[in-house]
């Protein structure tokens, strides 16, 4: 069977294609031999060709003393008969001869170098892609999510974009990102991306029924990996959660409720789009609990606790069950955005933290 793979996966940075540069350096020999033929046809008189009576040759002879000149084959039955012919062949057609020869061979070289680079390059991203993360397409929330995931520590090698669209692909090419071009809905293509082994799959298409399809397509591939999956429409949350998302976020809703918040209370609504614009002002942000905090209040810690996830169930911080911090709590918080929102709290390094083995 005939290998896609370097069809469909995409790198950032990718240099030209082999067919590209076997195409411009065929055209550079093609001028080569044609540039020696003229170079040889007008200057006939100067060569003699022993096979023929009288010795003269035509463009025919002129295209045949070529081509064995520049492939080095030399037969020697035409040859330069006057001392300027010898010279132009010394240092005219012998450099060309040699040009002629670097690109065919430099052709051939560059256009099996280029697809062993890029196989081996395949091959070794594919060994080390696990527990990575899988943002299925690139517009405009698929590409905030990478910038929220990049700007909190995760490594732009761990994700792998999937998208059908050629923008898209140039546009997380541009960005540094790996991308599998095609369809999220086929297992062929969510494999390439090694979805089985992800730790983490967002799913961000343009229409709820792919979004459906994906998430269901995405859970038979790998029933252990986090989904989370945007929907246009607040109908189809039930949907694509019985498909097997963890998370489905409502954008059409989301921008309704701070459009609606913004036009009572301007105030409020900037606070709201400062909480949800990455990378300036407040951020909310998950983080562990410190082995010096446990046993306290919420309220008093440096951070601005909002919420308390325990057992798997989240908390407000008002509530009696969380009263007290325990160890193996995580705390959800509102902090600058100057502070990486993963780590312990602003201002602190190193702590140790409550569920960790003492």
């Amino acid at each position: 069977m005939r290998d896609t793979t370097t069809k469909l996966v995409r790198f950032p940075a990718a240099s030209r294609s082999p067919w590209w540069q076997l195409g411009r350096r065929l055209l550079l020999a093609v001028a080569i031999l044609v540039g020696t033929v003229l170079l040889v046809y007008l200057d006939r008189d100067a060569y003699r060709d022993s096979a023929k009576p009288g010795g003269t040759i035509g463009l025919s002879d002129a295209i045949y003393y070529t081509t064995v000149t520049l492939s080095t084959t030399g037969y020697g039955d035409i040859a330069p008969a006057t001392q300027s012919a010898r010279l132009v062949n010394a240092f005219v057609i012998t450099p060309a001869r040699i040009a002629f020869l670097v690109l065919l061979i430099g052709t051939t070289l560059e256009v099996l170098a280029s697809q062993g680079r890029e196989q081996f390059r395949i091959a070794r991203w594919r060994k080390k892609m696990d527990e990575h993360v899988v943002v299925i397409g690139y517009g405009t929330k698929g590409r905030s999510a990478v910038d929220l995931l990049a700007g909190n520590g995760v490594d732009r090698e761990r994700i792998v974009v999937v998208d059908p669209a050629s923008h898209a692909v140039e546009d997380a090419n541009a960005d540094g990102l790996a991308v599998i071009a095609g369809d999220a809905t086929r297992r062929e293509v969510l494999r390439r991306a090694g979805v089985d082994r992800a730790e983490q799959v967002i799913i961000t298409t343009s229409r709820d029924d792919s979004t459906v399809l994906s998430t269901l397509t995405v859970r038979q591939l790998n029933p252990d990996a986090y989904i989370v999956a945007a929907v246009r429409e607040s109908d189809n949350v039930e949907l694509v959660k019985q498909s097997g998302a963890d998370s489905v976020i409502t954008s059409s809703d989301a921008v309704g409720r701070l459009l609606g918040i913004s036009s009572m209370s301007p105030t409020l609504g900037s606070v709201m789009e400062d909480l949800l614009t990455y990378g300036q002002g407040l951020e909310v942000a998950e983080r562990e609990l410190l082995v010096t905090e446990v046993g306290k209040q919420p309220q008093q810690l440096r951070d601005q606790v909002i919420a308390v996830a325990r057992d798997d169930k989240v908390f407000r911080y008002f509530d009696p069950a969380v009263a007290l911090l325990a160890r193996g709590d995580r705390l959800i918080v509102v902090r600058p955005a100057q502070e990486l929102p993963w780590a312990p709290r602003p201002g602190t390094h190193g702590e140790d933290v409550s569920d960790e083995d003492e």
